[in-house]
C-alpha cells in the first residue's frame, strides 16, 4: 500500500516542477550565461529529438538536441503561452531539419514561428563552467595567452 502511495507522491512532484516558471530575471542571468558563447545564426539545424530545453526571454528558448549541442531559437511575438507551458516542442517540416520561418516551437496552443536559430558552443562553455577554459568566451588560448 505504501508503493502506489509514495508513486504518486512523485508523480506529483514531477508534474510541479514541469509547472514552475522562472522569473524574468532569472531568464535575463540565464540568457547572460549563453550570450557569450553563441555563434553567428544559422538558417537550419539538424533535429532528431530534443534532449532539454530551457527559457531564457519571453520569445527565447535554448534547445538541446544531445547534451552538447544546443541552440538559441527566438520565434516571433507574440508568443503568450511560451512563458508558461511547461511543455515545448519544436516542429520540423524537412525530414529532421529545423529551419528559421518555416518550423516553430509550440507553446500549448501556441505556434510560435523561429525567427532567428543561433549555435551555442555548448562544450566550451561546459568547459569555462568548469574552469577549463583559460581565455574570455570571445577569445581563443592563444589570445588570451598574449594578453597576459
Amino acid at each position: 500500500m505504501k508503493r502506489p502511495i509514495a508513486g504518486l507522491l512523485c508523480g506529483a512532484l514531477l508534474l510541479a516542477g514541469g509547472a514552475r516558471a522562472d522569473t524574468p530575471e532569472t531568464q535575463a542571468r540565464n540568457l547572460e550565461r549563453f550570450t557569450p558563447y553563441l555563434q553567428e545564426p544559422v538558417e537550419q539545424f539538424k533535429f532528431w529529438w530534443m534532449y532539454k530545453w530551457q527559457l531564457v526571454g519571453p520569445d527565447k528558448v535554448v534547445v538541446w538536441t544531445t547534451p552538447n549541442d544546443a541552440y538559441l531559437l527566438t520565434v516571433e511575438t507574440p508568443c503568450t503561452q511560451l512563458q508558461w507551458s511547461g511543455n515545448l516542442a519544436v516542429t520540423s517540416q524537412a525530414s529532421h531539419t529545423v529551419m528559421r520561418r518555416m518550423d516553430a516551437v509550440l507553446a500549448d496552443d501556441d505556434r510560435c514561428r523561429i525567427a532567428e536559430i543561433r549555435p551555442v558552443d555548448y562544450r566550451r562553455m561546459e568547459s569555462a563552467r568548469r574552469g577549463g577554459d583559460r581565455g574570455s568566451a570571445g577569445e581563443s588560448g592563444d589570445a588570451a595567452d598574449a594578453k597576459r
